[in-house]
């Protein structure tokens, strides 16, 4: 049972360092825009796409990820100027049938291009391997490598927001966009720079879990409730509270499906506790939502109104 209890929490570790990549720019865009883009789950399924497209033109999965990164921030800026752009002084009604538009105009693409059949990536070699944890528990490599790139992104993060000129603007626009924009700064391409970062952040976590997950149109619909959850928990236009939302959201998630059936099973009969199971365990996420927002309404660490 330790083991287990290890071995989920480290996948739940690492579904919540994925959610941080999508959260991390919906955030931004939400927190400071004021902007409501239901189209940035798409943007993290055409990643994941990308990276199996090039890694089997190049032959290798580290070139394909290279050559992702710039192409979903290319998307992103194209999507800003073309789309976005004019819907920031539009009511959030029309910016969610847009975007929600722009979601089923991408899936209907993605189909035609690469099928409707899911796809599937190997890891490379060299990460394709396990390492030994504790006593005879081994985890996958890669798995680990998502983990530890996912952090290191929350840390580039927080350095880039509290340590640079742009992050200090970041923090500006997030406070007050209308006095931003009065003391000079480019509001425009300071939404275009959010945007295309967005963008590129939530491809990266597509193509870190091709290799994981198996690469299907509708993969992107999913997780973008899960961003918007992580968003609420942590606070909106918090970097900090979407890694912190992020975490407690694929930790309790991936535990509460693991050991929801274990635990029903000292009330009830087994296969009653497995059925069970299965109806609540997705259900945890939205309650703890909820409690967190029955003690702080403005999320862990979103400012007070």
């Amino acid at each position: 049972m330790t083991s287990l209890f290890l071995l989920q929490l480290l996948n739940g570790v690492q579904l919540g360092v994925l959610l941080f990549l999508i959260a991390a720019g919906l955030t931004l865009v939400f927190g400071i825009m004021d902007f409501v883009n239901l189209a940035h789950g798409v943007i993290y399924m055409v990643g994941a796409y990308l990276v199996v497209m090039f890694a089997s033109m190049t032959g290798s999965y580290g070139l394909g990820l290279l050559l992702t990164l710039p192409a979903t921030l290319v998307i992103g800026l194209v999507l800003e100027a073309l789309i976005f752009r004019r819907l920031y002084d539009r009511p959030h009604l029309d910016q969610v049938l847009a975007t929600f538009g722009l979601v089923m105009v991408v899936t209907e693409l993605v189909k035609i291009i690469w099928g409707q059949l899911p796809l599937s990536i190997l890891p490379p070699d060299a990460l394709s391997g396990s390492v030994p944890l504790v006593g005879a528990l081994r985890y996958p490599v890669f798995r680990l490598v998502v983990i530890a790139a996912g952090l290191a992104v929350a840390v580039g993060l927080w350095l880039v927001i509290t340590r640079t000129r742009i992050g200090m603007r970041l923090r500006a626009g997030a406070t007050n966009r209308a006095m931003v924009g009065a003391l000079g700064v480019d509001i425009g391409r300071l939404f275009t720079v959010i945007f295309a970062f967005g963008a590129m952040l939530a491809g990266f976590a597509g193509a870190m879990v091709a290799p994981i997950l198996s690469v299907d149109p509708g993969m992107g619909e999913s997780v973008l409730i899960l961003a918007f959850v992580v968003i609420v928990i942590g606070g909106i236009g918090s970097v900090k509270g979407a890694f912190a939302g992020a975490l407690l959201v694929g930790i309790v998630d991936t535990l509460g499906r693991s050991f929801g059936p274990i635990i029903l099973r000292a009330v009830m009969e087994p296969s009653a506790a497995a059925q069970t199971g299965r109806v609540l365990a997705p259900m945890l996420v939205y309650v703890l939502m909820a409690a967190i927002l029955a003690a702080r309404p403005q999320g862990l660490f979103g400012a007070r109104p």
